[in-house]
């Protein structure tokens, strides 16, 4: 196949450009070369062309002969401020809106898209009536270092894998700016007929990483810490529990996708089916490096989920795709991996 993508020489697109150049597709590789993400100055790579997926003009001469689109440029992290705001809102969903028009004028029918777990907010928990997505969690009782969401005897609640069945309830201006582009690629799969595969990426990491930023993944910012001679900081108890992915990972789950259009709107979790606690990310990544141990905190950031661990199994059934690599196992490489050098230069712009 032809195929545009987008936001190839982020952390997670490049990996993806490698992997489509490795399967034998043919890769037009764009990028708006972002300061938040890349620096200023910053030139994109060898193969990449500077492209803002909000002109339509540009798109409509990239698109020319593309079979299908896979859509990873986005401004990432849960957003720093309300003041982030905008440029989430006009990078992830004026660009996906324009990008999703480009296409239709293009007569390119397929899309793979990055979504993420945030679109859910809260996990799934089991409570002795039934399965639920409870709400935010109270300011008081986390001041009070009560981080679980407890049932009416007051119990901490177990969590359960969430499926993509579950309603979708952002908590963080990236989080809504993720649902927002999934609505914007279901109206456009309905009205085209078209097809879109949204992957929601769990806990993304590995080699090529941003180093520590404001929007940066915490096993990032665990791993500054550690090279800087302090300890991994946890915040909360650190019995959050999460699902994190490798990039390589990721990477296959976008082929698989781009190479087996599904229904006209699926959604996929893509995940390690390896649940894994916050604390234990910081602790495998202080042995691996031989740094200090973790620093249970006991802060907690607003907006912050209790857990989120995934149901991979629509992916292997849809898609047949499964994680190859476990967090215990490439959180340990991880530990040694290189990581970009581009530091972030404030906070995103829209303009």
């Amino acid at each position: 196949m032809r195929v545009l993508l987008t936001g190839a020489a982020g952390f997670i697109g490049s990996h993806i450009h490698r992997a489509l150049t490795a399967a034998g597709h043919e890769v037009i590789a764009v990028d708006l070369m972002l300061p938040a993400a890349h620096g200023f100055d910053a030139t994109p790579p060898p193969g990449v062309s500077v492209l803002d997926v909000r002109d339509p003009d540009a798109l409509d001469v990239h698109l020319r002969g593309i079979d299908a689109v896979c859509h990873q440029a986005a401004v990432v992290g849960a957003g720093v401020s309300a003041q982030d705001a905008p440029a989430y809102a006009a990078h992830n969903d004026l660009g996906t809106a324009v990008l999703l028009a480009a296409m239709d004028r293009a007569h390119c029918r397929h899309l793979v898209l990055a979504s993420s777990m945030v679109v859910y907010g809260e996990g799934r928990y089991r409570d002795t009536a039934a399965d639920f997505i409870p709400g935010p969690r109270d300011r008081a009782d986390l001041d009070r270092g009560v981080f679980d969401h407890r049932s009416a005897s007051g119990d901490a609640l177990d969590w359960i894998p969430i499926d993509e069945s579950a309603a979708l309830h952002p908590r963080s201006l990236y989080a809504a700016s993720k649902v927002a582009q999934e609505h914007y690629a279901l109206a456009w799969a309905t009205a085209t007929s078209s097809t879109v595969t949204a992957l929601r990426y769990h806990n993304v990491y590995g080699d090529d990483m941003p180093r520590d930023t404001p929007y940066s993944g915490v096993a990032a910012i665990f791993r500054s810490s550690l090279e800087a001679g302090e300890s991994p900081r946890v915040f909360e108890d650190g019995c959050q529990a999460r699902d994190f992915v490798h990039v390589r990972d990721i990477a296959a789950a976008n082929v698989a996708a781009l190479e087996q259009p599904l229904a006209a709107f699926t959604p996929l979790n893509i995940a390690s089916g390896h649940p894994i606690t916050i604390g234990e990310v910081a602790s495998i990544l202080a042995t691996a490096s031989g740094g200090k141990p973790p620093v249970v905190t006991g802060d907690y950031r607003s907006g912050d989920v209790r857990h989120i661990v995934a149901s991979p199994e629509k992916a292997r059934h849809a898609l047949g795709f499964t994680a190859a690599i476990t967090p215990a196992d490439g959180l340990a490489d991880f530990a040694h991996a290189p990581l970009r050098a581009a530091a972030a230069t404030g906070a995103p712009t829209w303009r």
